[in-house]
């Protein structure tokens, strides 16, 4: 029997060490990523929307321009990483989520991306 073609919602990355990895402007939509390596990584102008990135360490990462709508970063790591011109729109923290200026995130607060 013929297995059909992978959907990006069944591409599964979970506990990988991605660290360093260039990823400019890759469309990642609704990757699981959860528990990976993601720091230092470039993901300038990629597309993370509806992407599982739970416990991922993002710290030192190049998210600028990209699309992280829908994105649930509860408990990651984002210290250090660059936001600016990110889309944020409906995504997810919780007060384990680590923020580029090192603390955590907690109710009502704005995440400016710059």
């Amino acid at each position: 029997m013929k297995r059909k073609p992978w959907t990006r919602q069944e591409i599964v990355a979970r506990y990988v060490d991605l660290s360093g990895i260039n990823l400019l402007g890759h469309d990642l939509t609704g990757i699981d990523l959860h528990l990976a390596n993601l720091s230092n990584a470039n993901l300038r102008a990629a597309s993370l929307s509806g992407a599982d990135l739970r416990n991922t360490n993002l710290s030192g990462a190049d998210l600028s321009e990209a699309n992280l709508s829908g994105a649930d970063l509860s408990e990651a790591n984002l210290s250090g990483a660059n936001l600016t011109g990110a889309n944020l729109t409906g995504t997810r923290f919780n007060i384990n989520t680590t923020l580029p200026d090192g603390t955590k995130w907690s109710e009502g607060v704005y995440i400016r991306a710059i």
